[in-house]
């Protein structure tokens, strides 16, 4: 009975921190909003631009990308890279003008 309730308390415990790093707006560490830079080798992303079910909606905004999906191309001091690819993406986006975020 014992061993019971710890696997319940494990179980509930690991659902609720795999609920927080779903709602979070990070890919394996890396926040997605901010200054964005395109690379054509080592990305720290590779991206597929899709027009449904994406994992991300994106909004390319000019200044201040601070919310969820907000990015902003860069030449210089980025916060991450990234390198769009035609198929394997570790992530799918959809270019939108409001709503940014996860769908």
């Amino acid at each position: 009975m014992l061993k019971q309730v710890i696997a319940s308390g494990v179980l509930l415990a690991l659902s609720f921190q795999s609920w927080a790093e779903e709602n979070t707006c990070q890919y394996a560490g890396i926040t997605l909003h901010g200054k964005v830079k395109k690379v054509d080798s080592f990305p720290d992303i590779k991206i597929q631009v899709v027009t449904s079910f994406p994992d991300l909606r994106v909004q390319v905004v000019q200044s201040f990308p601070d919310n969820c999906g907000q990015w902003q191309w860069v030449d210089s001091f980025p916060d991450f890279t990234v390198q769009f690819v035609d198929s394997f993406p570790q992530l799918k986006i959809q270019y939108v003008d409001a709503f940014s975020g996860k769908p």
